[in-house]
């Protein structure tokens, strides 16, 4: 039925909420991945762990008793993190956006995120973390864009942004004013 909540079963604690959980292919990182993600964003935890057993393992390949799946939360959002080898990797293709209100957010966020990411990968608000995930990390973006994108503001805003790999909030604002730019330190 629609929108109803499924019990879980005696002994037993639900792990995933929500209709929509994204399942991040990891070669072998996804427990890793998990504790990395959890300790950056407030209101985060692991909330449960599976391991393969010997069922399979024709298949996959994966030894009884290794991880095969982390569920987390990251701000109430459910993903799951499996181990699946290294058949697949992440690409720019999808990536999760960080909405940041401060641009205190966006350096904390930028920060953390791109420990260990690849540098090369820095563009307009976008970054690589360390396992290849893709992540924006930007503010609300109405402000210089939604309103009309077509203004002399937003064109202006929209070069500035070109011109970044994190995102300035105060730059853009200076494009979209009209006022002379000058980058952040």
């Amino acid at each position: 039925m629609p929108g109803a909540k499924s019990k879980p079963a005696k002994g037993r604690s639900k792990v995933i909420t929500g209709r929509i959980t994204p399942c991040l292919w990891f070669a072998d990182e996804a427990e890793d991945a998990a504790k990395f993600y959890t300790g950056i964003f407030k209101n985060s935890r692991i909330t449960g762990i599976t391991r393969y057993g010997s069922a399979g393992y024709e298949i996959h390949g994966r030894p009884a008793g290794s991880v095969m799946t982390v569920a987390f939360e990251l701000d109430g959002q459910s993903f799951i993190a499996l181990n699946g080898g290294p058949l697949f990797k992440f690409n720019e293709a999808v990536s999760l956006q960080v909405n940041c209100e401060t641009q205190d957010e966006i350096d904390y966020y930028w920060e953390k995120l791109g420990a260990g990411g690849d540098p090369k990968a820095q563009q307009c608000g976008w970054l690589k973390d360390q396992y290849g995930l893709s992540w924006q990390v930007v503010p609300p973006m109405d402000e210089f864009f939604q309103r009309d994108e077509r203004s002399p503001g937003a064109e202006r805003a929209m070069e500035a942004m070109l011109q970044m790999k994190k995102i300035d909030i105060a730059a853009l604002r200076r494009a979209y004013e009209g006022a002379p730019t000058r980058p952040r330190a």
